[in-house]
């Protein structure tokens, strides 16, 4: 038997990807949670407001993806989410992946329509894709304040599961101030004042951003996150001990990105004092070293072994510190 070729395997990831798009925005799995018990096709279908026809093929493709199962109860067929379609596909799950799944139906999906054009341009496919100007590139991906929640909610489910991770994959206890620049809907900053109660988080975004953060993602309740409204490209940037610049970099040309972080770079303090690669000194890294070693469990270090972690999830981290 013949390969697949790849242009037939890409047809069939695509209808792969749309399954699971629709069976999402139906409701098929949120409405086998609540019902708290295995559902028929017929239940379904009434549930979801599908036909019936529609809906055993929609729950056949599903079982072959693995994210439903099936049993046999009085010759009826009847279907329960699989542990991953609970955990991830489920609006109420608290590390639900669905609001992404969502945005990437209605938005991304339909830019990669586009994907010829873009690798022929060079640009991004906005104007294409939705008639939008894409000069300002969040201006295009904020342009509607029903579009800006739908991309902040993206963000949020992405860094629910990602988040804690990436805050701990260093131990930042020694930064009391933080500032979060393009901190969106403020789920990383919750993240790290969940595992550092000693620090305060200021979220630097632009101001629609900020109102529509405050009104839909960060309450009262969230006391040691607050909000600093501007253009981190043209604003002063906020003082602050640590700089966190999550999904940022990759938004931005190789100027950009240089402005950006020259501009960080001048905001940031002096950070605390490095080994050189072979340990040899300078001789007060090696002293504090030592003190590291009478006083604490931890030790200084040199700038390799701070640069950069794993975290075994999507995101990895990156730490880098100013010289003294």
């Amino acid at each position: 038997i013949a390969p697949e070729s790849a242009q037939h395997q890409k047809k069939v990831l695509l209808k792969e990807f749309q399954t699971v798009f629709t069976s999402c925005e139906l409701g098929v799995f949120d409405a086998i949670q609540e019902a708290q018990r295995p559902l028929s096709a017929e239940e379904l279908s009434v549930a979801v407001g599908a036909s019936l026809d529609g809906m055993e093929r929609l729950l056949a493709a599903c079982t072959g993806l693995q994210l439903l199962e099936t049993h046999q109860e009085n010759g009826q067929v009847l279907y329960r989410n699989s542990e991953e379609a609970s955990v991830y596909l489920t609006r109420s799950s608290p590390v639900s992946l669905y609001h992404s799944i969502q945005y990437s139906s209605k938005t991304i999906y339909l830019c990669w329509h586009y994907l010829t054009d873009a690798i022929r341009d060079g640009k991004n496919q906005y104007e294409k894709a939705f008639g939008v100007n894409s000069k300002d590139l969040f201006q295009a991906l904020y342009r509607s304040d029903e579009e800006m929640v739908k991309f902040m909610r993206l963000m949020n489910s992405i860094w629910n599961i990602c988040g804690r991770d990436v805050v701990t994959a260093f131990d930042l206890s020694p930064f009391k101030v933080i500032c979060d620049l393009g901190g969106c809907s403020g789920a990383l900053a919750k993240h790290c004042t969940s595992a550092y109660p000693q620090c305060t988080v200021t979220i630097f975004d632009l101001p629609k951003v900020v109102h529509t953060s405050r009104e839909h993602f960060v309450t009262q309740a969230h006391n040691r996150i607050g909000f600093h409204e501007g253009d981190f490209f043209k604003d002063p940037i906020p003082e602050a001990d640590l700089y966190i610049l999550a999904r940022i970099l990759h938004d931005w040309t190789d100027q950009c990105c240089v402005e950006l972080l020259t501009r960080v770079y001048k905001a940031c303090k002096p950070g605390q004092c490095l080994l050189y690669e072979d340990g040899s000194g300078p001789l007060t890294a090696q002293l504090y070293s030592l003190n590291m070693l009478v006083q604490t469990e931890g030790r200084e270090r040199s700038a390799a072994q701070y640069s950069h972690r794993f975290t075994g999830k999507t995101y990895d981290a990156v730490l880098g510190c100013k010289d003294t």
